[in-house]
């Protein structure tokens, strides 16, 4: 059995299903998926689809357990509460349910194309799996969120994967905020100690694991016989960060943002089968609004114009994906 979890909010339930759906269709091996829903709405609609190999959990559940949480929740924005939140829930986990060996926290907008056990090979012998960004050089400058992405994070029930954990989470407590501040960032910059503060740690190595819009310049990507090969590689999963729906029919995947043009393979065999699960997944919940982008213009002319010419040259830099279906 494999033990993973993940949160989000009500309007990352779509996400969330399909990366737990896509998980479970790749995965050679039983998984159980641990869902921390940070509102009643999430919570409903979870709790209506009665998905199996899932456990809800409330964020009202967590809060009891650790207190501490709550101390933090008036200083801080809705975003940076849920980044404090996570490290506490995974010690929740390993706290409530003794069965489980190791730990895997996945970002909710996460879509699995292979299974992911060669990288439970490469945490083999380890109390602590993490992926770096793997930045290309152009994009440098975006070292000071962090070396290492939050996204994939694994923890052993041992003493060192303990340690960390406990440390991730009151650093977490002390400090957790939606900009960079010396060596800090959210939850995710304090990941870059965790290779020289704790033993049996793993820097994941697979190419295929967590390929995103900031990395995928890196590589080389090809459409195989029956998978989508990274390099040398097959892609196991991909991070559909600031992804965004603009209108039914039209899609923001934030490549723009690091630069970068997709390809044709990237566009249609990696992008449109998020697409289509996506809307499949919001049409079930039926939230389609749920990853619809929030409009934050000062007047309708103004929103109007931004918009225009955003789409444009999303579409011009084919960062915009048209789909229809």
């Amino acid at each position: 059995m494999r033990y993973f979890c993940t949160y989000f909010d009500r309007h990352y339930v779509p996400r969330a299903l399909v990366m737990f759906e896509s998980l479970s269709r790749c995965s050679k091996e039983e998984i159980h998926l641990f869902a921390l829903c940070l509102d009643a709405e999430s919570h409903k609609l979870l709790s209506e689809a009665n998905l199996s190999n899932v456990t809800l959990v409330s964020l009202d559940e967590l809060e009891q357990a650790h207190p501490e949480l709550l101390a933090t929740k008036a200083g801080r924005s809705k975003v940076e509460y849920y980044y404090t939140c996570g490290p506490s829930f995974l010690l929740y986990l390993l706290e409530t349910h003794p069965t489980i060996d190791l730990l895997t926290y996945l970002d909710s907008d996460l879509y699995f194309f292979a299974d992911p056990k060669p990288l439970f090979g490469e945490v083999q012998g380890h109390s602590i799996g993490i992926i770096e960004h793997r930045l290309p050089k152009k994009l440098e400058s975006f070292k000071r969120f962090g070396t290492y992405n939050v996204g994939w994070v694994s923890f052993r029930r041992s003493e060192p994967g303990i340690e960390c954990l406990q440390w991730w989470a009151d650093r977490c407590i002390e400090w957790c905020y939606d900009h960079v501040e010396s060596s800090r960032f959210a939850d995710q910059k304090y990941l870059d100690e965790f290779p020289t503060r704790f033993k049996a740690v793993r820097v994941i190595q697979h190419k295929g694991a967590n390929l995103a819009p900031w990395n995928v310049a890196n590589y080389r990507i090809m459409k195989g016989d029956d998978s989508v090969m990274v390099d040398e590689q097959p892609l196991i999963f991909f991070h559909f960060q600031g992804f965004k729906m603009i209108r039914p029919w039209l899609f923001d995947t934030n490549f723009g943002w690091y630069k970068v043009s997709p390809s044709a393979v990237v566009r249609q065999s990696i992008v449109r089968p998020y697409i289509r699960e996506l809307k499949q997944a919001s049409r079930t919940m039926n939230r389609a609004q749920t990853i619809r982008a929030r409009s934050r213009g000062f007047g309708w002319f103004t929103r109007f114009g931004r918009t225009v010419v955003g789409i444009s040259f999303g579409l011009i830099h084919r960062a915009y994906i048209v789909s229809f279906r």
